[in-house]
């Protein structure tokens, strides 16, 4: 990957570039760091033509290595105005990878937002106007990009919310099997590839040849071992057959299931919509259900499923613990079911499933329904997609729904979503929520994995727990590697440096690997400080320091100087 596409949106024009030497360096979520601070104002207006769109390959992402060719897509948030990346799965990155293709730049606006489409093969880029494609759902799209394009090709798109340019608004992309949506949706990028004209992206690769590698071998060597040590982990076998809905029982448990928005963290129905109760469906109702499904060509992992109805026709692909949580327990809503056609109607339309619920939380609270009504919330979605003003109200996001209801309890940091961990009970990912560049986001920096030796509920170790997950985080989203692969680095961190060296040639320590997620977050909080909104302005929501959550009728109390003095420590040597 020694190329990358400058696309300019206005001109109608693109461009292929070589990488220089130190960009080739730079992957994935700091190759988006570095582009965001070199090239785009950090007061520019996050939908306007100053922005821009990055999709950038993870430095590994052209290799063998279980979950590599995940994708970052990046920009200025039109949710947070900071830095903003989102890792996906789905077919796109491989392909893109493939292609020997680093990083997509949209840059500029175009007068005329007419839907166009950039293609991309071995033999060419360029733009095609498909006004047929407009205002179309997500699902509708991707059929339609098939009919043209084949079923083999790699296609990204968003929906009517991108479009409408609503600061929800995700970016959608195809999984191996075609039965997946994934979706790059947190901090409202789709919103500015929308402002680009753009709604489709599609690749190509049936002419391209695997990249060659600097030592072969050993890249086959620390595959294996990789990918062993991840079999062997006993999270992978909850995964794969449970999938990430698995930890709703311990969220539920803890008291950090945001319930009837954020008010407790305890769900009543909890096991109706419980990892074990999906898995037990997927089995007995049969059809198009299956679970144990990879969300990325090659992954031992296979954390994802497809999820049916009651007579085996899908309804939602992949379903997730965070969408079942804000779309579930945080509306009230114990039907699997019902959730599950929430999420669907939420992919259909383009927006972030996380953002959405908490936004009809909020709604719900303020009156414009009553909890439980599911319904009533399938209508909301319903109404984004088709841009009325109350459907354009909840695509906007949490903190404008607040707004606009005058709703005082409104689970957001730096205008982003809290997902579905309230750090009342998880003070760790508190920490995360403020300090991250990211705002508002469980991919930053998870504390769930350190619940059961770090006291969930105490302030003591919690901003060291959350430093060290957010230099991780960092490192994995520049790599390219799903952010699950973690236990196979704390058994073996070498294994970064061996991946590297197979790959490029690099000799890296563990510190020099290490370093790499300090720049990232380095440079993120230098673009957020130019922005005006450095980390150190934004606490949690006040409420959450005042009203206890039941059941651990606990508050959140970690004092914001110690949050501020976070990046002051020198990480310790050896450790993530």
């Amino acid at each position: 990957m020694n190329k990358w596409v400058r696309v300019n949106t206005c001109e109608g024009t693109v461009h292929v570039e070589r990488c220089s030497d130190q960009e080739l360096r730079w992957g994935g979520r700091n190759l988006i760091a570095k582009l965001l601070l070199r090239e785009v104002p950090p007061t520019c207006d996050p939908i306007g033509r100053y922005n821009k769109l990055i999709l950038s390959e993870g430095l590994l992402g052209d290799t063998i290595l279980a979950t590599a060719g995940r994708l970052s897509i990046g920009g200025k948030s039109p949710l947070t105005g900071g830095a903003k990346e989102s890792s996906v799965g789905g077919e796109a990155g491989r392909k893109m990878a493939r292609l020997g293709i680093k990083a997509i730049i949209f840059e500029d606006a175009p007068a005329d937002l007419t839907p166009r489409v950039l293609f991309i093969s071995k033999k060419e880029c360029r733009l095609l106007e498909m006004p047929e494609l407009a205002r179309l759902a997500v699902s509708e799209t991707f059929s339609r990009l098939q009919e043209r394009f084949g079923d083999e090709a790699g296609l990204m798109c968003i929906g009517p919310a991108g479009e409408m340019r609503l600061s929800a608004a995700a970016v959608a992309v195809q999984g191996e099997d075609g039965a997946q949506v994934r979706l790059a949706g947190r901090g409202g990028l789709g919103a500015v590839l929308g402002a680009k004209g753009i709604k489709a992206i599609v690749f190509d690769d049936q002419e391209a040849k695997p990249a060659e590698v600097y030592d072969a071998k050993k890249m086959r060597e620390v595959s294996r071992a990789f990918s062993r040590i991840l079999l062997e982990d006993p999270k992978t076998e909850n995964r794969h057959k449970f999938g990430t809905p698995a930890v709703l029982s311990l969220c539920n448990e803890l008291g950090i299931l945001p319930t009837r928005n954020f008010s407790s963290g305890r769900f009543e129905r909890a096991d109706d919509i419980s990892g074990e109760t999906i898995a037990n469906l997927i089995e007995t109702r049969g059809g198009e259900a299956r679970r144990g499904l990879p969300c990325i060509r090659g992954c031992v992992i296979r954390c994802a499923n497809v999820f049916a109805d009651a007579r085996g026709r899908k309804s939602v692909a992949s379903i997730q613990y965070e969408n079942i949580a804000l779309l579930g327990a945080n509306l009230n809503i114990g039907e699997i079911d019902e959730v599950a056609e929430l999420n669907h109607l939420c992919n259909e339309a383009g927006i972030d499933a996380i953002e959405a619920g908490a936004a009809i939380g909020v709604a719900m609270e303020a009156g414009v329904l009553a909890f439980g009504d599911a319904e009533g919330a399938k209508d909301l979605l319903r109404q984004v997609s088709q841009g009325t003003p109350l459907g354009r109200i909840i695509g906007s996001g949490v903190t404008i729904t607040g707004k606009v209801f005058g709703a005082r309890r409104v689970p957001a940091v730096k205008g982003q979503a809290i997902p579905a961990y309230d750090p009342r009970a998880l003070k760790g990912i508190g920490v995360t929520y403020v300090t991250s560049p990211m705002g508002a986001d469980h991919t930053a920096g998870n504390a769930l994995e350190t619940a059961g030796a770090v006291d969930p509920l105490g302030t003591q170790g919690q901003v060291e727990v959350s430093r060290r997950l957010q230099l991780r985080a960092a490192v994995l989203d520049s790599l390219g590697l799903c952010l699950f692969v973690r236990p196979a680095f704390v058994k073996d961190p070498s294994l970064f440096g061996r991946m590297l060296h197979a790959r490029y040639g690099w000799d890296l320590t563990f510190e020099d690997v290490q370093r790499i997620g300090l720049d990232v977050l380095e440079t993120e909080r230098e673009f957020n400080s130019r922005a005006g909104v450095s980390e150190d302005f934004f606490d949690v929501p006040e409420f959450m320091r005042e009203e206890p959550l039941p059941p651990r009728n606990s508050v959140y109390d970690i004092p914001m100087k110690e949050m501020q003095g976070i990046w002051n420590v020198k990480p310790p040597k050896g450790v993530f």
